[in-house]
């Protein structure tokens, strides 16, 4: 069955035709560790992790490399400020190294709550100097790039055209632009590919061109080619990465061998938080372990995802993830019906519904779509061990760990205490009692919910 994925360089849904039929390369931009990923980071992760596994559902092998940036990214994206790794150690007391280590455990930790499989390369800046430096060196001796007093950079009049990705018509920019930080510049345009290192910078290396470190678009396109080749089948990242990011690694790699590095661009969409964007001053920046202390297991914010098109922006509430955590038990009791199952279910009948999941998760990975099938099935009424194994071929791709039961949390025995306390009080209809103990079961970080069926508690 065909494969179509929305292209960002086409600008187009194009029909997927891989390089190698037995095995595809992706290329992923990965964090720059210098902090926590939210969960808008988290999101970028999510939509690539279900391309991989519908490649894989399609019978495909990967071959996925993905970077860590812990050098090089600066706080603009115009080649000025101070590197992000380097202002995140002076602000926590640590070394960029402590930092880059810290923050990348933290990363893996959180793909790893979220059911996201690792990349099968993993690989960091600082670990690429060489091949990095290599880059640059060959692009200056094709011309392609030169240096000043400050850096060496990529001469964007040498390409036939640029920027090809977010097809953006520079001489209508260039009256606006903030980008005269280097006068020696000789297009407002032109980008650092390597940055010459004051005398107490952190983190530079040895070069041609004194004691330096690289730009942050470089390590992308360096070890892109040394892992996939230069030219491979898919690169993937948020859509904030277009503008310039990967439209400096396009034009990188253009300047070594002529050839666009990726056929298939795809890009996900921004996660928005009750409407507006995430912000500190708002105090609604989110991270994975926010879900755990609100009681809900970090997989519910998956499946939240796939109620929105990974090219759509979707909006983050806490109701909209109370209504996902209750989908995934849904989704899990209605597993574990089918699997106790007797009845007796057509394999035309479960032939149909596959149909309808591959061929939605075929058309640009349309998870509203597919979950729509998954549904079905789950509601069928009859309840069939062989629609259970068809979900858990589903889950391939959702990754939800349907057929994984949850822990229930023991709830201290003073918490369950306060609850009879409370259900007492309201059987008494002592209401500023009930208010009361409520609010004291709070206070010891528990919440509780009343409805037809009683009185739910667990942890907030």
């Amino acid at each position: 069955m065909d494969i179509y994925l929305y292209n960002t360089l086409t600008r187009n849904k194009d029909k997927f035709i891989p390089l190698d039929n037995k095995e595809i390369r992706m290329y992923s931009c990965g964090p720059t560790v210098y902090k926590d990923a939210t969960i808008g980071n988290m999101r970028t992760n999510i939509f690539q992790d279900v391309l991989r596994r519908v490649l894989r559902y399609n019978g495909y092998k990967i071959k996925h490399a993905m970077n860590i940036t812990d050098v090089g990214h600066l706080v603009s994206d115009a080649d000025e400020g101070e590197d992000k790794m380097l202002k995140s150690a002076r602000e926590e007391h640590k070394s960029p190294y402590e930092i880059a280590e810290h923050y990348t455990k933290l990363f893996f930790k959180d793909l790893a709550m979220l059911n996201i499989e690792t990349p099968e390369i993993v690989c960091k800046a600082t670990d690429h100097i060489k091949e990095m430096l290599e880059f640059v060196k060959e692009l200056v001796k094709k011309d392609f790039a030169y240096e000043t007093s400050t850096a060496i950079y990529f001469d964007i009049s040498k390409l036939d055209k640029y920027p090809i990705l977010s097809n953006l018509n520079l001489e209508e920019q260039k009256a606006g632009a903030r980008v005269e930080v280097d006068p020696e510049k000789r297009n407002p345009y032109d980008f650092a590919l390597w940055i010459k290192a004051p005398e107490n910078h952190l983190m530079k290396w040895d070069s041609p061109w004194g004691p330096s470190y690289p730009g942050w678009h470089i390590e992308c396109s360096a070890m892109g080619r040394k892992y996939l080749g230069e030219q491979f089948d898919i690169h993937t990242g948020g859509i904030d990465l277009i503008p310039t990011h990967h439209e400096n690694e396009i034009a990188q790699s253009k300047g070594i061998c002529g050839k666009v590095p990726a056929n298939y661009w795809v890009h996900g969409e921004y996660l928005l938080i009750d409407g507006g964007k995430m912000s500190k001053s708002l105090g609604n920046v989110y991270l994975m372990k926010d879900f755990i202390e609100r009681g809900y297991n970090p997989i519910v914010y998956k499946l939240f995802s796939y109620s929105c098109h990974y090219r759509n922006k979707l909006n983050f509430t806490w109701d909209g993830i109370e209504a996902a955590s209750k989908s995934l038990e849904r989704l899990k009791n209605g597993y574990q019906m089918h699997l106790q199952g007797k009845d007796e279910v057509e394999d035309k009948t479960v032939e149909e519904y596959e149909e309808k999941f591959h061929k939605a998760i075929n058309d640009d990975l349309n998870m509203p779509l597919a979950m729509g099938t998954v549904w079905e099935v789950v509601r069928n009424e009859k309840k069939s061990p062989k629609l259970a194994e068809l979900l858990l071929k589903f889950d391939t791709v959702l990754g939800v760990e349907i057929d994984k039961q949850e822990e229930q949390e023991e709830i201290p025995q003073e918490i369950l205490d306060l609850v009879e306390q409370r259900t007492q009080a309201r059987k008494n209809k002592d209401w500023a009692k009930s208010d009361e103990l409520r609010d004291l079961i709070q206070s010891k970080g528990y919440e509780i919910k009343d409805s037809k069926e009683g009185t739910e508690v667990k942890r907030k």
